[in-house]
């Protein structure tokens, strides 16, 4: 399917790209490297040493991709790669009580705080976790610098799973956080344990006073018929640039029933990219939730593989921009085992000069015989100014498949807002409420309570700043495309 709105980068974009040389992709990344390399030095497990050598082996010899990749063909590294980010100090500034609370998430089982990719133990809560869980901040878990302290081991499954899942030979920004990670999260769901309430994991930049990155990573084991959800959720405090590089592998195991979401919310000068890598054992069920709502330029990478037999797997996500947002969505399913099913919905709204991609993608291996997979893609553009590509694929190496994928652009319906203005309903509520009920359809296939609450406060919030901006052409508001009715896929409770 070819996308709609299709947009050619132009000579003056494609000379910036290639102006980009190599050294200058690299550069500040060495410098970072042989930094991490030499506080560490012989400290860290063979194992790990040599994760990050390969994995920046790699990065260094790729670089970042340009507009002619495939894969990135809608988005523009320039502007991350030329600016020179560099290593986020441990100690900064003291955060206020009140600016940590007001982003916690109420109800949470435990939270872990990290201040600029560091853990920060007083911000955060994990002394009386549910029987059944382990959490730990990775740094702390493998020890200081990496190294487990003498006469005690790195907690089990981290060597086990740590790194053996998000693919650096493909994916040049998992090399880049395999081989620049320096801290991040643990979560170890013991077999048969039922965590009734979310592990939350807040990721703050705070003004560091320079332009930082960090790159946070996150191993979450849910062993056989355990059931869990986790929260990533990536917050700005303050207008500073800064560049969040996140790596997260989800290893579900038979039976278990996991529910991942991720929350960008960071500021509009902030660069996020973020990895979600999946493996699914049989009769796994796995749902991702994606909610990018911030930064200046957003790429959502999540790739899931239904490794066992009659496994299920759910990616579902809004993103919502306005002003010069790019918000990038690239997903890809793998069907690797028969009898499995997949489902993709995600939603966009962008308004001003903001841009959307999804780009969609589901594999079917030639033993994923009896696949159900469906993928689904709605938007709504509310300026003549705003820009989505849209690119579903199939790929199918096996002939019992039942797969199907579409897309919808569209702009908000004049007969709806007409019917909300003629009883009296201002037209500014009445875009606001058509707008929440478009959004709110991801919100309908989110079982975990706790996690959901708190993501439709921030979607009610966030489509209120939309609704206040003050650019947005009211001629382009009216005007019906039509949109597909589509079956809810829920998530299993």
């Amino acid at each position: 399917m070819k996308r709609t709105r299709k947009t050619k980068a132009n000579n003056g974009s494609l000379r910036q790209e290639a102006m980009v040389t190599t050294a200058e992709r690299s550069g500040t990344y060495l410098e970072a490297y042989s930094e991490l390399r030499a506080q560490a030095g012989e400290r860290e497990p063979v194992w790990l040493r040599q994760s990050r050598e390969d994995a920046w082996t790699r990065f260094s010899a790729k670089g970042f991709p340009t507009t002619h990749d495939e894969d990135w063909r809608f988005t523009n590294l320039a502007a991350l790669a030329k600016t020179p980010f560099v290593r986020a100090p441990k100690a900064v500034a003291p955060l206020l009580k009140s600016q940590i609370e007001a982003c916690l998430l109420p109800g949470a089982a435990c939270q872990l705080v990290f201040v600029n990719g560091h853990f920060a133990p007083e911000l955060s809560a994990i002394e009386k976790l549910p029987e059944g869980l382990e959490v730990h901040a990775l740094a702390q878990a493998l020890g200081a610098k990496g190294a487990a302290p003498e006469g005690r081991h790195a907690p089990e499954g981290i060597e086990q799973h740590l790194g053996r899942y998000a693919d650096v030979r493909r994916d040049v920004f998992a090399a880049l956080n395999t081989a620049l990670w320096e801290d991040g999260a643990y979560i170890h769901v013991r077999r048969g344990a039922v965590i009734e309430h979310p592990v939350h994991l807040l990721y703050l930049s705070a003004g560091a006073g320079r332009q930082i990155m960090t790159h946070p990573r996150t191993l979450i084991v849910a062993e056989d018929h355990s059931h869990a959800s986790v929260v990533e959720d990536y917050v700005s405090i303050g207008d500073e640039a800064a560049f969040s590089n996140a790596v997260t592998e989800l290893v579900a195991g038979e039976g278990a029933v996991v529910s991942h979401f991720l929350i960008e919310r960071e500021n509009l000068a902030s660069f996020n990219v973020s990895t979600l890598r999946i493996e699914q054992a049989r009769a796994a069920n796995v749902s991702s939730h994606s909610l990018l709502l911030g930064g200046g330029l957003v790429r959502n990478n999540v790739h899931p593989v239904l490794a066992g037999e009659g496994t299920e797997c759910l990616i579902n996500g809004l993103f919502v921009g306005a002003g010069h947002q790019h918000l990038d969505n690239y997903m890809m399913v793998e069907h690797a085992r028969p009898q499995g099913a997949s489902r993709q919905f995600y939603n966009g709204i962008l308004a001003g000069h903001a841009r959307g991609v999804f780009h969609g993608r589901i594999v079917v291996h030639k033993d994923a015989q009896k696949t159900d997979a469906k993928q689904t893609n709605r938007n709504l553009l509310l300026t003549d100014t705003a820009r989505i590509d849209t690119k579903p694929q199939l790929e199918i190496h096996a002939d019992d498949v039942k797969c199907t994928h579409g897309a919808t652009i569209g702009q908000i319906e004049e007969e709806q807002l007409f019917y909300l203005r003629a009883r009296g309903v201002p037209a500014a509520v009445a875009r606001n409420l058509l707008l929440y009920a478009f959004a709110a359809e991801c919100l309908d296939r989110m079982h975990e309570s706790a996690a959901r609450a708190f993501v439709e406060k921030l979607i009610a919030k966030r489509l209120k700043e939309l609704a206040l901006i003050q650019d947005l052409d009211s001629d382009s508001l009216t005007g019906a495309a039509p949109v597909e009715e589509e079956q809810h896929w829920e998530e299993v409770g």
